[in-house]
């Protein structure tokens, strides 16, 4: 497994390095299978330090967890102790999800952009759907089933997934809704 553990604007020593290779060998054991790489940034906002892990899984999932605490280690113990219970939640799936897989999730390229919010109050007018680009990227798309697509933004901790369904494969999302279900689209023409 490769790790890569850095801190943004502050000094990683080695025996917090080891502690979080350690902490997150254990727990991937016991879930996980076969993680290929795992993400851990440490960051300080204000008093608190804050621990972001990420950790891509063989069969194409990700695990996604973050920490805060006044202290750093205490950080990415919290950190790891949400990520624990992520995987623990969903081991039995990820197990059948690596049962059931033979190939690792397929990913498909795609543009990501960021565009420029506009304030009511702009003179601009309302109607233009001409928006500025501030930000453009490359993402990835995986190839899931509906019930794997929703684990993944849960693990992720994410509010919405645009996925691949694996059935007709077509481009359906996935998303929280705001009375905490989750809505699935499907734009299938019917016919």
């Amino acid at each position: 497994m490769r790790y890569q553990i850095s801190g943004k604007q502050i000094d990683i020593g080695a025996a917090l390095q080891t502690h979080v290779k350690t902490e997150l060998d254990e727990i991937l054991s016991k879930y996980a299978g076969r993680p290929t790489e795992a993400y851990v940034v440490f960051s300080k906002s204000g008093h608190e330090y804050v621990c972001e892990s990420v950790v891509h899984l063989s069969t194409g999932l990700t695990a996604q967890a973050k920490g805060k605490a006044t202290e750093i280690y205490a950080a990415f113990d919290d950190s790891s102790e949400k990520m624990d219970k992520q995987l623990r939640r969903y081991k039995r799936r990820l197990k059948d999800h690596h049962r059931d897989r033979s190939q690792p999730v397929e990913l498909s390229d795609a543009g990501s952009y960021i565009l420029e919010s506009r304030d009511e109050t702009d003179e601009v007018e309302q109607d233009s759907v001409n928006a500025m680009i501030v930000a453009e990227m490359e993402t990835k798309i995986p190839s899931l089933s509906v019930g794997e697509a929703v684990m993944q933004m849960e693990l992720a901790s994410a509010p919405v997934l645009v996925f691949r369904n694996e059935k007709h494969n077509g481009v359906n999302v996935v998303y929280r809704r705001d009375d905490g279900n989750i809505g699935w689209i499907d734009p299938r023409t019917s016919g």
